[in-house]
């Protein structure tokens, strides 16, 4: 039985995931812009940040141009930054913005929604 409660909750929360995915104020990604920007955040949540480079070797990501290119698309929807304070200047540092941020507020809240039922 309680397996069965899992199951429901994890189809719950991916419904209600969509749901969010869907609103205008969500920007639009394919699966790979999601593991690429989840892999970000994560990293950042840890306490670790990814330079360009690094997250360029992201293998979840794809080819390094491939996500370059991305990394240039979050760049233009607000979901990212590039951090140029480092001691070095030739390196940039990726930082999720609030935007970013925001989104997976939103999705930690579909979680918390779909556990309570």
């Amino acid at each position: 039985m309680a397996k069965k409660q899992l199951v429901d909750a994890y189809f719950r929360f991916l419904n209600l995931a969509q749901a969010v995915q869907a609103l205008p104020s969500v920007p639009k990604l394919d699966a790979t812009e999601e593991r690429l920007l989840e892999a970000l955040t994560a990293a950042w949540h840890a306490g670790k940040t990814l330079t360009v480079t690094e997250t360029m070797a992201l293998s979840a990501a794809g080819a390094p141009a491939t996500v370059h290119r991305r990394l240039a698309r979050f760049k233009k929807q607000g979901l990212v930054t590039l951090d140029e304070s480092n001691v070095d200047q030739r390196t940039k540092t990726v930082v999720p913005t609030k935007k970013a941020l925001a989104y997976f507020e939103k999705l930690a809240a579909c979680l918390e929604e779909a556990k309570k039922k």
